[in-house]
């Protein structure tokens, strides 16, 4: 037997103990809460897994395509474990106990950057966690502009174009980040609300000049929100200065932080695939 055999009874084996004693708190239903599969559930599952083959690895580690990584086998099978109740963290009667564990995590989030106070919550996604700061942004700031570079996510100006807000396109340098003569002449030019600075751009990785922003913000005051999606969490707990650490409670943070590194060394092969030609290989 392999060991990703063996890793994935293991996996089976541990979701099913955690399973058990999450049904054990509603054996007193007259009802089981977890109704059989049916006699097609093989079928249809089978089929499900033979068409999800047509997905490319993005989770695995020789791919490099995609930001998506693998998922630890304990968050995997927590997950599987918690849709049996699918809990709603949209209020506390809604997933009381799965609200409480949200609330560990923002503070065990906010310990990690040594923040005493804070604020915030989980997003299901790097887009909906943009839609959120950005709909604060005109909340606050009400007919004021979002600026952000040109190599800022396509999400930044589409949500913009959904929340009725301005969008200033501020070009980028010859390294990828954010030009602050181009941003600082946006800045007199117009009334701008909140400035997107993006630490590591979907393209190259670039790091929008956050400290340089923050000096920006003394003199014109605009709100910042800081979209971390790549590398922002190596960039927030060992690059910034304390200057800038300081400000942190200044800008919103919401991106969820599917770190990559500044760096990888990649070579590349041309893995053959029957049905859709090669799949490039890191």
């Amino acid at each position: 037997m392999n060991q990703t055999r063996v890793q994935f009874e293991e996996f089976l084996s541990r979701l099913g103990a955690a399973q058990a004693t999450l049904d054990e708190g509603y054996a007193r239903l007259p009802i089981s809460p977890q109704p059989g599969l049916g006699e097609d559930a093989a079928a249809i599952l089978g089929e499900a897994a033979e068409r999800m083959q047509d997905n490319d690895p993005y989770a695995h580690p020789l791919y490099a395509g995609q930001m998506l990584k693998p998922p630890h086998p304990i968050a995997r099978a927590a997950y599987a474990m918690a849709m049996s109740v699918n809990p709603n963290n949209h209020a506390l009667d809604g997933g009381r106990a799965s609200s409480a564990m949200e609330l560990e995590v923002v503070a065990a989030l906010a310990k990690m950057y040594g923040w005493p106070q804070y604020l915030g919550h989980l997003a299901s996604s790097g887009t909906f966690a943009n839609l959120e700061a950005l709909w604060v942004a005109g909340q606050l700031r009400p007919g004021a502009a979002v600026a952000a570079s040109d190599q800022a996510h396509y999400t930044h100006t589409r949500i913009s174009g959904v929340l009725g807000l301005q969008a200033a396109v501020i070009r980028s340098d010859s390294a990828g980040r954010m030009d602050m003569d181009a941003l600082e002449h946006e800045l007199k030019a117009q009334e701008v609300g909140t400035v997107v600075a993006t630490l590591g751009t979907t393209a190259v990785g670039a790091v929008d000049p956050l400290d340089r922003i923050l000096e920006l913000q003394q003199e014109y005051r605009f709100r910042v929100h800081v979209d971390s999606a790549y590398g922002g969490y190596f960039t927030l707990a060992g690059n910034l200065g304390s200057e800038a650490r300081a400000a942190a409670g200044r800008f919103a943070g919401c991106r969820p932080a599917q770190a990559r590194s500044a760096a990888v060394w990649v070579r590349g092969d041309s893995v053959p695939r029957s049905h859709r030609g090669a799949l490039l290989q890191a």
